[in-house]
């Protein structure tokens, strides 16, 4: 008998119907040889420490870090998984072969051979079933060109060691810190500290965003511009920090005569939109619509399992070469609901260049694309969004390129020169069908511009602009899926994102997910389209004093590596090593962590050492221009030396101060700022439903 294990039963049930496979029964469906079962996502996790040793229920210093020779799997606890598993069980055991029909990618991997093993049949001969969509065709398909499963050992590695090192690092941090400074704050109940090898990073950034907009000074600066025949030219030199230079050049100019220098026009080829991955698609919708990357996340899943589109959760914006001939079969097929968009493209001269199709740059599936398949019913309104947006990307990606004509006009007044922009569409191309897209551009550059001749002249109209800079922008969820995918790095050029996916911090299946989780852990909040950290993220990001703990760029590499485990290009057990050395490190670092009463601390801002100077600690590097200065006398308190050392040392006064009669604690920011801070006790922290219950249950991991 054959076994094939699906995700879900949904999926199951496509797959029996395609198979024409029609007995049901409590569990599976049986027929010709063959019953198709499922799981329900995760039926199978980690050991949590007390299951290895009752003694490891308590959570203490002394038992860190605890890293099992050996992990051993258990049942999740959710209503209906025990019999789930006994009927997988007893299928397994009979089975002459089981084909893996989990989703194509390394959870679903994790998933089918985590049940495996705990079924204890990982001897068995499996096969795997690779999926892109869930459309007859490709289901069948699918099941002519079975694999080996064996052939995905490295894929399964990666997803192991993965799942492990979440474990390891997860639970031991979240242990050692909640142990440790559980009680800041002045509490007396303990605050769980949940912290995570990839949404710490993650907070920290938000964090670190935060702070920099928070100390931000705008700075004043005045532009001088001139008004010509009804067009705003610029002044080509720098913008004046100082008004009387550019009073100055405007008193010169006055009255003067503007001429006209040089004028240059070029076109400029602006390239059709690349298919999405899962993060430009999130990205996009969240930009134009607001939706969080959870909610395109399940928008995407429902098409997928509706037929309507192919696998979501890809990381390539790439179509492999074997899809070529079924493009324009799915174009004649989107025929019925996009007929006028589709009509002027050439179905049999469709232009494939290396921006759609590569087959270097399809990792486990290829882009999102719509399968062409009919929708059976009316789509919810995030799904018809979500769909939309597919739709209108595929057939833009075939589209002509938008020619824009760029015009340069070049002046002066007495010597004193200016510059005008405008810009033209001399072909719109794919931007047809993208109407509510227009991008804003800064009014000189967005000009219509008359017909300008070389050395004329005439009367102008020069004027001061003044204005302040502005802060970067808070996170919201399209500048952070971006910022997460570039490993910290806020990228909007799409070669050099490319380049960077490989370091990226989580995958496009787990992003929105540690968004959701930061959010219900309250270590951030939304307002209205910004995520902005609480004073609960704030302050765990200063008691973590592990550089590493919370640095993107390591999370990053980590990734990188379990993307060469992947490849069999590194052994899984040097990663797990550096990873066991890494927690080991954590712990004994933080536990000698007393203050050095020899030093005062390193600066926050570069690193340097600090020193005393006669009314305030400073850089010691003042002299090359870091700014960093603390005042005794902060916040309303004076400060002790013992204080201002914990607050250098360890960027935090471990002892509640009173400021306006209440407890409250200082930090300092991440840019320095001293803050002061009001934690909520235990019994009214926001409890994770799932993870987070300090009063019984702290021993589980966080991602």
């Amino acid at each position: 008998m054959k076994v094939v294990i699906a995700e879900k039963p949904s999926v199951a049930r496509d797959i029996a119907d395609v198979l024409n496979i029609k007995t049901k029964k409590n569990g599976y469906i049986e027929g010709r040889g063959c019953a198709v079962t499922w799981a329900f996502g995760h039926l199978v996790t980690l050991q949590e420490p007390g299951e290895y040793d009752p003694a490891l229920k308590r959570w203490s210093l002394d038992t860190l870090p605890f890293i099992p020779d050996e992990f051993k799997l258990k049942l999740i606890k959710n209503r209906g998984v025990d019999e789930q598993f006994r009927i997988i069980k007893t299928l397994c055991e009979q089975a002459d072969e089981i084909v893996c029909a989990t989703d194509a990618g390394r959870e679903g991997e994790l998933i089918f051979r985590y049940i495996l093993a705990l079924c204890d049949c990982q001897h068995k001969p499996i096969r795997r079933l690779w999926l892109n969509s869930l459309t007859s065709d490709a289901i069948l398909e699918a099941f002519k060109d079975l694999r080996d499963g064996h052939e995905y050992d490295s894929l399964y590695a990666a997803a192991r060691c993965r799942s492990e090192a979440d474990w390891i690092v997860g639970l031991n941090s979240t242990r050692y810190y909640t142990v440790r400074h559980g009680r800041i704050g002045g509490g007396t109940d303990r605050v769980l500290w949940s912290i995570g090898r990839v949404q710490t990073p993650v907070l920290a950034m938000i964090v670190e965003r935060d702070d920099i907009i928070l100390q931000f000074r705008p700075q004043p600066f005045w532009e001088l511009t001139t008004r010509y025949r009804q067009v705003v030219f610029k002044y080509r030199g720098k913008r004046f920090e100082k008004p009387e230079k550019a009073q100055a050049l405007l008193e010169k100019i006055t009255g003067n005569p503007f001429e006209i220098s040089g004028i240059a026009g070029k076109e400029v080829k602006e390239q059709p939109p690349q298919l999405f991955d899962l993060t430009t698609l999130q990205r996009e919708i969240n930009k134009l619509h607001g939706l969080s990357a959870a909610d395109t996340l399940s928008a995407a899943q429902n098409l997928y399992e509706s037929k309507l589109i192919t696998y979501p959760r890809t990381d390539s914006r790439y179509l492999s070469k074997d899809m070529k001939p079924r493009v324009p079969k799915i174009l004649e097929q989107l025929k019925s609901i996009r007929f006028e968009q589709i009509e002027p493209l050439n179905l049999t001269k469709l232009p494939f260049t290396k921006r759609i199709i590569d087959d270097k740059k399809v990792t486990d599936h290829h882009a999102i694309i719509p399968t062409g398949a009919k929708t059976r019913s009316r789509l919810g309104p995030n799904e018809q969004l979500v769909f939309d947006a597919i739709v209108t990307q595929f057939i833009a990606a075939f589209y002509p390129v938008c020619i824009k004509k760029i015009t340069t006009v070049n002046g002066a007044s007495i010597q004193v020169k200016f510059q005008a922009k405008g810009t033209q569409i001399v072909k719109p191309g794919w931007t047809v069908l993208f109407p509510k897209k227009k991008k804003k551009q800064a009014a000189a550059d967005d000009q219509v511009l008359p017909d300008f001749q070389k050395r004329e002249t005439g009367d102008h109209e020069p004027f001061l602009r003044e204005g302040k800079t502005n802060p970067p922008k808070h996170f919201n969820e399209n500048s952070l899926l971006g910022a997460m995918e570039a490993a910290g790095k806020f990228v909007e050029d799409d070669t050099l994102r490319e380049a960077l996916k490989e370091r990226g911090i989580g995958t496009p299946a787990t992003r929105a997910a540690i968004i959701e989780t930061l959010l219900r852990r309250n270590y951030i909040r939304r307002e209205k389209k910004q995520l902005r950290c609480t004073d609960m993220g704030r302050c765990l990001i200063a008691l973590i004093q592990d550089p590493l703990l919370k640095s993107p760029e390591m999370t990053g590499e980590w990734e990188g590596k379990l993307k060469q485990i992947e490849r069999t290009q590194l052994d899984p057990d040097d990663f797990m090593d550096s990873i066991s050395k890494y927690i080991h490190g954590l712990i004994q670092r933080g536990s000698a962590g007393a203050l050095d009463t020899a030093r005062w601390g390193s600066c926050p801002l570069c690193g340097k050492e600090i020193i005393k100077g006669h009314r305030a600690y400073g850089c010691s590097d003042w002299k090359e221009g870091c700014p960093f200065v603390l005042e005794p006398d902060c916040k309303g308190l004076s400060l002790t030396a013992r204080q201002i050392q914990s607050l250098l040392q360890q960027r935090i006064v471990q002892n509640p101060v009173r400021i306006d009669d209440e407890p409250r604690m200082l930090i300092l920011s991440t840019q320095g700022m001293p803050m002061d801070l009001r934690l909520p006790s235990a019994d009214r922290q926001k409890k994770d439903k799932k993870t987070d219950r300090p009063a019984k249950n702290m021993g589980k991991k966080s991602r």
